[in-house]
């Protein structure tokens, strides 16, 4: 700890977080149920989640009670806590087009295969403050649900396949007026940004990886950039969803590769974003096809996924626009680092800034030196034209006695 060294030691960190426990609890009857930040947080939880780089809920929930809501500090804590768990297995790749859909719209197609799903959302309300939740109790909560369910039980008996579509843009694909990306991600060797050093230029999936990691808020801010004219990204939405994808792993007991059989170990909540943006003819077809912008991330974060998809597409171009420099976006959307390069200036820095006000009071005495003589100097050449005038005055004589 950095402040050992300062008056009162580890006992002063001891007390100082005493009084930080102090300050959560004073003035509260009770303490607030994990499960209750889990499920009515449920946005926050999503974008902790993301940007700590693990999906688990709960451990979230319990990342933002410790940290009294700050979303940088629970992410820091849910990161250093995924960072001691161990790899016992690589997940087969998760397909988004297999997704079971809870929302599904389309901003550039009005008539999509399955309709626009709108799904639980605010988009569509007025930003008004809702005072009844003042008083809102258990009560409540319970006769809302069954209300709802008993109201909607016939039209949530959905059938299977309904819930899953086609996407917006393997349709475009097939019509030959989507670019198809070179390669196939399967025949890669994944780059993992938590066991290798991220370099620049990195590879693409080592982009999407630190995108999907990235800070809800600074990404934003670098796709409104880029929105707004610092950039030439501003794409329309071929399809934005979220919904549920099963996660499977090898067997761990099969036979060869070709072989081997999956096993089914739960799904995960995901926001998928495509957007279709300027088209360019190919080099080597010289067809003529929109480009995509692609954003993937966990939990309900559609204003991330977005923001994901946008920078994406601005990082595949060139140019000298803050959105398009891969170092500048990669390295200051990441939530711990950023957070804990500028939290890290609490640290005492006693030597370096010493150092600081040893050098300002050199030149401060070498400055005064200067004026001193250039003073003295002035007082010398003063003097000198009376001397030579005759004007000067004598030294008044003290009588003899």
């Amino acid at each position: 700890m950095a402040y050992v060294a300062v008056t009162g030691g580890q006992e002063a960190i001891a007390e100082a977080n005493r009084l930080n426990h102090l300050y959560r609890l004073q003035g509260s009857e009770h303490s607030i149920d994990i499960s209750l930040i889990e499920k009515q947080l449920r946005f926050l939880i999503d974008r902790v989640m993301g940007e700590g780089g693990l999906y688990a809920p709960e451990y979230a929930a319990i990342a933002l009670k410790q940290a009294e809501g700050d979303p940088a500090e629970a992410a820091f804590l849910l990161r250093a806590y995924r960072s001691t768990l161990p790899r016992n297995h690589y997940s087969l790749t998760v397909e988004p087009g297999e997704m079971r859909v809870i929302r599904r719209i389309s901003s550039s197609f009005r008539d999509v295969p399955g309709g626009q799903i709108l799904g639980p959302t605010y988009d569509y309300t007025h930003r008004m403050l809702n005072f009844s939740l003042r008083t809102e109790d258990d009560r409540d909560l319970a006769a809302f649900v069954e209300e709802y369910m008993a109201d909607r039980s016939a039209e949530l008996q959905w059938e299977p396949q309904s819930l899953t579509l086609r996407k917006v843009a393997d349709l475009l694909r097939e019509q030959g007026l989507m670019a198809v990306k070179s390669g196939s991600a399967a025949d890669e060797e994944p780059f993992d940004i938590t066991r290798q050093k991220l370099t620049k230029p990195s590879t693409r999936a080592a982009r999407l990886q630190s995108l999907a990691r990235g800070e809800t808020g600074a990404m934003t801010a670098l796709a409104y950039s880029s929105m707004r004219g610092y950039g030439i990204v501003h794409p329309t939405i071929g399809e934005l969803r979220v919904g549920y994808s099963a996660v499977s792993i090898p067997y761990p007991y099969g036979g060869s590769e070709e072989e081997q059989e999956s096993v089914y170990i739960g799904e995960i909540m995901l926001t998928e974003v495509e957007t279709i943006n300027s088209f360019k003819q190919d080099t080597a077809s010289g067809e003529v096809q929109f480009l995509l912008g692609y954003g993937l991330c966990f939990g309900q974060n559609e204003l991330k996924g977005i923001s994901m998809a946008i920078l994406e597409r601005s990082l595949e171009t060139a140019g000298t626009a803050p959105a398009q420099d891969e170092e500048f976006v990669l390295t200051h959307i990441d939530s711990v680092e950023s957070s804990g390069f500028v939290s890290h200036l609490k640290l005492p820095h006693y030597i370096t800034f010493q150092s600081s006000l040893d050098q300002i009071r050199k030149v401060k005495g070498r400055q005064q030196e200067n004026a001193d003589r250039k003073t003295q100097s002035m007082s010398k050449e003063e003097g000198e034209p009376h001397a030579a005038s005759g004007k000067h005055a004598e030294p008044e004589k003290l009588p003899i006695g």
